[in-house]
């Protein structure tokens, strides 16, 4: 995940220097903002108290990482002569980035997995689906991950290269070439053909499945959605990281020389892997009329406080500024689900994909249990 000659030394003046700062932190900005955004929302309970929320509060825990640990050092590579966070930061950096990485694939594969037993064994998976046995899957998503990156942290090395500082791989090149190749299966052929086969599987369920409970056209509506968000998901992770895995494979069997082109080939491919981690919040929140009501709740929390810091300051005198800033708060608590209260100003969005799978409607329940619109 990291160019392998400082090409800035080459040319005195670079358009990328430019460029890439700016489109690497708008894709800081967007995952940062957007993955902080999931993560309140699943926090604003003090629990969560399902195996999905887990697994997505997991997914943003990683992206968030992702994009904290890799983008601005990444961004830098392309900007700057020399590597100048020193020789701990270079073999640092590319741990936490390969970390995140395999964290960000297995998770998606466990989702995939978990959303294909919620909706074809809704009943017989619900003893399996709990939130102890998902805490244990996300302990073994980031221990294998460790594992998996752990040798990146022997891989990268900082020294100088014609009298500049770089941070580069030190191995040979037949390790190297054997460490990309296991880095790409473990960490996208196997999960990609997880993902093809339980969401096909969920696909085929779906479309071929009768609900003898529901409507029929209510039923198709349902499949549409569930199968809209299968699709979204599963097509961006391949796309995403599809082009960042091909350069490296065209560097190891292919013909990749070192030109102006390749190089731009190079930070694309970085740049829409990168950007996996920013839409990823978009496929899993902003689809799901949960997420979108704790968006709003969150927001409306910041402008109420916002607007009593305000009134607190033009009346310090009065309590007018409390009592309206309560006032706003039984409004907001109002508005929201009718079980939930106005804590420290913001109230609780609720548990968002909460499943309730009741006795006489689990197979209809199963088929929307992402609440997608």
């Amino acid at each position: 995940m990291n160019v392998s000659i400082q090409m800035a030394s080459q040319e005195s003046c670079h358009p990328e220097s430019v460029l890439i700062p700016v489109l690497y932190s708008l894709i800081f900005l967007l995952g940062t903002v957007g993955n902080s955004l999931v993560l309140a929302v699943l926090l604003r309970n003090g629990k969560v108290n399902n195996t999905t929320n887990l697994f997505i509060l997991n997914l943003g825990v990683a992206d968030l990482c992702f994009i904290i640990f890799c983008v601005p050092f990444q961004a830098t590579i392309y900007t700057l002569d020399s590597w100048v966070f020193g020789p701990f930061m270079c073999k640092a950096v590319h741990f936490f980035i390969y970390l995140t990485m395999y964290a960000s694939s297995f998770t998606l594969t466990t989702v995939s997995l978990d959303r294909y037993l919620a909706i074809r064994y809704p009943l017989r998976s619900r003893e399996l689906r709990t939130p102890k046995n998902a805490l244990l899957a996300i302990t073994l998503i980031w221990s294998l991950s460790l594992v998996f990156s752990g040798p990146y942290l022997s891989y990268y090395q900082e020294f100088q290269l014609a009298n500049l500082t770089v941070c580069h791989p030190i191995w040979q090149n037949s390790y190297r070439r054997a460490m990309d190749l296991c880095t790409f299966a473990f960490s996208y052929v196997i999960p990609v053909l997880i993902l093809s086969l339980t969401y096909a599987r969920t696909i085929r369920y779906l479309w071929t499945a009768v609900d003898p409970i529901e409507d029929m056209s209510e039923s198709k509506r349902a499949k549409r959605r569930v199968t809209r968000m299968i699709i979204i998901v599963a097509v961006l992770f391949c796309l995403c990281w599809l082009p960042h895995h091909l350069v490296i494979l065209c560097v190891w069997f292919g013909y990749f020389p070192l030109n102006n082109f390749t190089y731009a080939l190079r930070i694309l491919s970085h740049l829409v892997s990168y950007a996996n981690s920013c839409v990823n919040p978009v496929v899993y929140a902003l689809v799901s009329k949960h997420f979108r009501k704790g968006f709003r709740k969150i927001f409306r929390c910041l402008l109420l406080r916002q607007r009593a810091a305000n009134k607190v300051h033009t009346a310090p005198a009065t309590h007018a500024g409390v009592s309206s800033l309560e006032g706003a708060c039984t409004e907001v608590t109002h508005i929201s689900e009718g079980h939930l209260q106005c804590s420290a100003c913001c109230p609780d969005p609720g548990s968002p994909w909460k499943e309730t799978e009741r006795a006489g409607d689990k197979r209809a329940q199963s088929f929307i249990t992402f609440n997608v619109t």
